[in-house]
């Protein structure tokens, strides 16, 4: 199962979210807050073309 990386705040914004679990804390870490969920669904395929390269 994949997991929820774009979660929508109490604000209105979505916060997109590491995939992996931090070990240390037991959280996903933040990577980022956007105005709309398209802006999170771009940034979040620029991560994994980053992380391949």
């Amino acid at each position: 199962m994949e997991a929820q990386v774009i979660r929508k705040i109490s604000s209105g914004q979505y916060r997109l979210y590491s995939r992996k679990k931090n070990p240390k804390t037991g959280h996903r870490r933040n990577l980022g807050t956007f105005r709309t969920r398209k802006a999170a669904e771009a940034h979040e395929r620029a991560v994994q073309y980053f992380k391949g390269h």
